[in-house]
């Protein structure tokens, strides 16, 4: 009789394993999705969570490498801030710099930052049209709008169904704004998560010199690059986790700056916000009942 429960047992297991064996085969033999709807979806989703982001707060910890022209590190910082949201915007309040919490001058003048930060924040922007805005405004969605979108795959990417594709920039794009400019000179992959139209990953690199003002503000050099990570955070919100930057630019036509930036996002709590911590810069865990 023993036996025949074991036997009966195993045929269940092995019964469930066939099925979830064949929904997997399903899934990824499924259709891709149209890769610029994909990411118009993923801007509308990241939209609507800007009110959740704003009962969170995290801490952000930087290490920037200054570079020499053959990319040896000279000079090394650390910092370390507090960072939350107001309106949809991210504020971050630096507390540490290189290992020492600000104290004196320092600590007065980023109060003061920070604060002035949150009441423009508080104000209500005059609402204006998306594509607009756009023009202005650095937008990844624009810049892959006009891009070649290739080789659109799906992967399993931190444990979650993901949509992969590579994108690069058309050489042939006539420049209308920044976003166009950006979009012929970027070249990278793009990490989407299937289940919540969440951009995971992005990876991007300059294959040409990026200017602004013809060179005259800044002069991007070709081979700079930079990595952006996301992921969910209490099961109803996407926050960022990690980024890396390898940027080596000249501004004003004299200054050179060659960084390697390193930064982990982390310690993610759930706040209640109020008014009057807002204008202190100020925001406090929220009490469970």
């Amino acid at each position: 009789m023993h036996a025949q429960r074991i036997l009966c047992l195993a045929g269940i297991f092995l019964s469930l394993l066939l099925a979830a064996s064949v929904a997997a085969q399903q899934a990824a033999n499924a259709p891709l999705p149209d890769i610029r709807q994909l990411m118009t979806e993923a801007h509308e989703h990241q939209k609507q969570l800007e009110k959740v982001r704003e009962n969170y707060t995290f801490s952000t910890s930087q290490v920037l490498e200054e570079l020499d022209s053959s990319g040896h590190v000279t000079k090394t910082e650390t910092r370390e801030w507090e960072a939350f949201f107001v309106n949809g915007h991210q504020i971050a309040r630096l507390v540490k710099k290189d290992g020492k919490p600000l104290d004196g001058d320092d600590l007065q003048k980023e109060t003061e930052r920070v604060t002035k930060a949150v009441e423009k924040a508080e104000k209500p922007e005059k609402p204006e049209p998306e594509e607009k805005k756009e023009d202005k405004d650095i937008s990844l969605r624009r810049i892959l709008e006009m891009a070649d979108v290739r080789n659109p795959r799906r992967e399993n990417y931190q444990g979650r169904p993901t949509i992969v594709f590579d994108f690069v920039g058309r050489k042939e794009l006539k420049e209308h704004g920044i976003n166009e400019d950006l979009s012929k000179k970027l070249q990278g992959t793009v990490w989407v998560d299937e289940t919540d139209r969440q951009i995971a990953r992005l990876e991007a690199a300059f294959d040409d010199n990026f200017r602004i003002a013809g060179g005259l503000v800044v002069n991007v050099q070709k081979g700079s690059k930079f990595r952006f990570d996301q992921a969910p955070i209490n099961g109803e919100v996407w926050l960022p986790t990690g980024a890396e930057i390898t940027i080596d630019m000249r501004v004003l036509l004299v200054k050179g700056v060659r960084q390697h930036i390193t930064q982990r996002e982390y310690d993610f709590k759930r706040f209640k916000v109020e008014t009057q911590q807002l204008k202190d810069a100020k925001v406090v865990a929220e009490k469970k009942p």
